[in-house]
């Protein structure tokens, strides 16, 4: 089975909003441009994926694309999570790619071995593997085959709207729950959860080389 990797980026200039009463906007700049680029790296280690596709209009998301030998597919406006999936996965369905796996450029603490167990907990098409936020609430990742199966919803509570649509075509989802992969870094509590549990890489070495690791103290777990 053939499984194209899916990796949305808005305009980064643009991206964490939430964020903007305690980051700066050269920080939220930084701090993206550091998971996007930790995301690409751990997709682009993981050899089950035949492919990694970047959806995006941003010129700094398109050269970090090229560095992992990710194909870019333009989108004409940030419309939305939604409609940058939806785009990609009629391209890979046109392609004939068997599957289809997004995650989404804000998760750094997703790890290869996680990537690994969600390909490995997919069944035989039609299918799909959802792998829930922290709060359960959101969808951090979808393995969909084929990749057009699923209507996609991101935003809010995505994951029961997942979860319900791929019922209501006669699919079993299965749900797998991951740590890092669970972890999508929208507010100051979750990059206090990430600095809990840190993973090395870009993101990391940002918040801590930036004095934004400094500014948010993690309590004793006593």
């Amino acid at each position: 089975m053939t499984i194209g990797a899916v990796l949305p980026v808005k305009d980064l200039g643009c991206a964490k909003q939430r964020l903007s009463g305690f980051l700066s906007g050269a920080e939220r700049r930084a701090l993206c441009r550091a998971m996007v680029e930790d995301v690409l790296e751990t997709l682009s280690r993981v050899s089950a994926l035949s492919e990694i596709v970047v959806v995006t209009r941003d010129a700094e998301a398109r050269a970090l694309a090229g560095r992992y030998r990710a194909r870019v597919l333009d989108e004409p406006a940030n419309a939305g999570q939604t409609a940058a999936v939806t785009r990609a996965a009629g391209a890979l369905a046109d392609a004939g790619v068997d599957g289809l796996l997004q995650v989404p450029g804000d998760v750094p603490a997703a790890r290869v071995a996680e990537i690994e167990s969600v390909l490995r907990a997919h069944g035989r098409a039609p299918a799909v593997t959802l792998v829930p936020a922290h709060d359960r609430r959101g969808t951090n990742c979808v393995l969909c085959s084929p990749p057009n199966v699923l209507p996609f919803t991101f935003g809010g509570e995505s994951f029961p709207r997942h979860r319900d649509a791929a019922r209501a075509r006669g699919i079993a989802p299965r749900i797998v729950r991951l740590p890092g992969l669970g972890l999508d870094i929208d507010a100051p509590d979750d990059l206090r959860a990430f600095l809990a549990a840190p993973v090395e890489g870009r993101t990391l070495a940002c918040l801590r080389e930036s004095g934004i690791a400094a500014r948010l103290p993690i309590p004793d777990a006593a």
